[in-house]
């Protein structure tokens, strides 16, 4: 879930939320002016009597959102946002790189799911398909090759299956 208006170039903040309630929250962010960005992916849910197919989020109880940090306090009050995600007692940003990665992962329309987050592996740059120029950890795992992508100050991570052809070391 993306929610975009137009904002300057105020970096990404990375922000804990109330777990279960990151789209409420999001949309609250949206309707105060912010842009923010919720990656989600479907998930098959089993209930006694049926099977339905659910959005949830890649980061349970994070979202993120652009905005200045000078100017936080409309954020912080809004409903669901517990904190920004700090390093010491200051609010860290997330890197551009990494947000960009995520939304071209979300829009990509490639199988996603969740992992845990991984220091290891061959880290490579993506040259051909639909995540060309996007740099990740290249893993495998029965037979299928997949792109490891982090977000760092969270130490969460995501994988998608790729073409082991798309990749190339950095």
């Amino acid at each position: 879930m993306t929610l975009k208006i137009p904002q300057t170039t105020f970096p990404w903040y990375a922000l804990q939320v109330r777990p279960r309630f990151e789209k409420a929250t999001a949309s609250a962010l949206l309707n105060k002016g912010y842009e923010g960005f919720l990656p989600l992916y479907h998930q098959k849910r089993r209930w006694s009597d049926r099977i339905k197919e659910v959005q949830v989020p890649f980061f349970p109880g994070y979202l993120f959102c652009r905005f200045d940090i000078n100017k936080r306090l409309p954020v912080l009050t809004t409903p669901g946002v517990n904190k920004i995600v700090s390093i010491g007692s200051e609010p860290h940003p997330v890197e551009d790189a990494e947000i960009e990665a995520l939304q071209a992962t979300v829009v990509s329309g490639l199988q996603v799911e969740p992992r845990s987050y991984m220091n290891i592996g061959q880290k490579v740059r993506i040259e051909r398909g639909p995540l060309s120029g996007i740099e990740g950890i290249l893993t495998s795992l029965k037979g299928l090759h997949r792109l490891i992508l982090s977000i760092h100050l969270l130490q969460r991570s995501i994988s998608v299956d790729i073409d082991e052809s798309w990749a190339v070391p950095i």
